[in-house]
């Protein structure tokens, strides 16, 4: 069950209990070790791929004029790293289908 819209780690750790039948506490350990090993491979500058779900993807972007919408005054908008991601077929075709 979603809090007002929002899917939660603890919403995903109740699942696991449910469906699985693991231990509430075993169940937020699994949770936290997905997470924990998706952010450890996109800190290391990896892409993180869930067949069936989407893709997390680095993106390194360089510096670029951007223009102050209220002055119009140009400032220079410094490089970064951006993540960006890209659902999959699969799951475009499931949120668009309704249910």
């Amino acid at each position: 069950m979603t809090t007002a819209g929002t899917l939660t780690r603890a919403d995903l750790s109740e699942a696991l209990h449910r469906q699985i039948g693991l231990s509430r506490s075993d169940s937020a350990k699994i949770v936290e070790q997905i997470l924990g090993e998706m952010c450890d491979a996109l800190a290391r500058g990896e892409n993180v791929k869930i067949s069936g779900f989407g893709t997390f993807v680095l993106r390194d972007k360089g510096e670029r004029i951007g223009r102050n919408p209220k002055t119009g005054i140009e400032v220079p908008i410094a490089p970064r790293r951006v993540l960006t991601f890209r659902a999959s077929q699969m799951m475009r075709e499931r949120i668009v289908a309704p249910s």
